[in-house]
C-alpha cells in the first residue's frame, strides 16, 4: 500500500518505520528539506518533499502534524489526493478535530495512538513504539466502515490495541487520564516552588526520589502540548479539574478535622481501585 505521511516527527517517523518494515511503501511531508533528505537518508520513508504534490497516489494519509495544524493541512492536502483515499489523524483531542475536517473529506478516519516518549522530532523516531499501546479509533455515524477497517487493520499491524469510541467519550476519558495528570503534575511542581525557606527548598531538591519524580513526570513536558490539551478539550479538561479539586477539599476536610478514619477509608478506596487503570504490579513490569 502507498502510504502518506505529513509530519515527520516522533509519531510521524515512528510510523514510517514500522509501516515501512512491513512492505508499504511510505511517502513523506514535512515542512523542512533538511528533514526530508534526512528521513530518505535513514530510509525511514522512500520518497520525501514539502510539497503536497507526492501525495496524489497514497492510498492512506496520517496528518501528524500538532492539533491545531490538522484541519489547515487536510485543507492544503486535498487538492493532490486520489478521490479513494483515506486520510486519518493522530490527534489527542478528537471533537474539534472531527467538526473541522470531516465536512472536508468524507473518507476520513479520526485516530488517537496513545503512544510517545518526551523527545520530539524525526531524531526521536523509533520502530515499534505502538506495540502494546492503546490505538483509539473515532469514527461517526458518517464515517465509511470500510475505510475505519482500513485504518483498523494498519494500527493492529503496529501492535496495538485497537479501541473504537465515539469523539465525545473519547475526549472525555483522555481529559481524565492523560490531560488532568498533566495539570496535576504541573501543579505539584509549582507549589513544591513555592515554598519560602530557601534551605528547605534546596533539601526537598536534593532528597526527592521516586515517587516525586513520577507524580512530576507529565507536569515536566512539552508546555505547548499541554496549552493545547486545554485549549482544544477545554471542557472535559475544566470537568476534571473542578472533580480534582472536590477531592482534594475532601482530604483537606479530613486532615483539618483530624478524621484519620475517613482520611484511611479514602486512601484505602484509591489504593483498592488504582489497578482498574494502570493494572496489576506484575502488568506494569512488563508493559511498554
Amino acid at each position: 500500500m502507498n502510504v502518506g505521511i505529513v509530519g515527520l516527527g516522533l509519531i510521524g517517523g515512528s510510523l514510517a518505520l514500522d509501516l515501512r518494515s512491513q512492505g508499504h511503501r511510505i511517502l513523506g511531508v514535512s515542512r523542512r528539506p533538511q528533514t526530508c533528505q534526512e528521513a530518505v537518508t535513514r530510509q525511514i520513508v522512500d520518497e520525501a518533499d514539502v510539497e503536497m504534490t507526492l501525495m496524489a497516489n497514497a492510498e492512506v494519509v496520517f496528518i501528524c502534524t500538532p492539533i491545531a495544524a490538522i484541519a489547515w493541512t487536510v485543507e492544503r492536502l486535498i487538492p493532490h489526493l486520489n478521490p479513494t483515499a483515506i486520510i486519518t489523524d493522530v490527534g489527542s483531542v478528537k471533537m474539534p478535530v472531527v467538526e473541522a475536517v470531516t465536512p472536508l473529506w468524507a473518507n476520513f478516519v479520526p485516530a488517537h495512538p496513545m503512544a510517545g516518549t518526551a523527545e520530539s522530532g524525526l531524531d526521536a523516531a523509533v520502530p515499534d513504539l505502538f506495540v502494546g499501546r492503546s490505538y483509539v479509533i473515532t469514527p461517526t455515524e458518517d464515517t465509511p466502515a470500510a475505510a475505519v477497517e482500513t485504518v483498523t487493520e494498519l494500527a493492529r499491524s503496529l501492535g496495538s490495541q485497537v479501541y473504537i469510541s465515539s469523539p465525545e467519550d473519547h475526549d472525555c476519558a483522555v481529559a481524565w487520564i492523560s490531560h488532568l495528570p498533566v495539570f496535576v503534575s504541573a501543579s505539584l511542581i509549582s507549589a513544591c516552588l513555592g515554598e519560602p525557606v530557601g534551605n528547605r527548598l534546596k533539601l526537598a531538591q536534593q532528597i526527592a526520589s521516586s515517587g516525586f519524580r513520577d507524580t512530576s513526570r507529565v507536569g515536566g513536558g512539552n508546555p505547548e502540548l499541554g496549552a493545547m490539551m486545554a485549549q482544544y478539550n477545554r471542557k472535559e479538561v475544566l470537568r476534571s479539574l473542578y472533580a480534582y479539586r472536590e477531592q482534594l477539599d475532601q482530604f483537606i476536610g479530613a486532615i483539618e478535622t483530624e478524621d484519620w478514619n475517613a482520611l484511611t477509608q479514602a486512601l484505602e478506596q484509591t489504593q483498592h481501585h488504582r489497578p482498574f487503570f494502570v493494572g496489576t504490579p506484575d502488568s506494569q513490569k512488563h508493559s511498554p
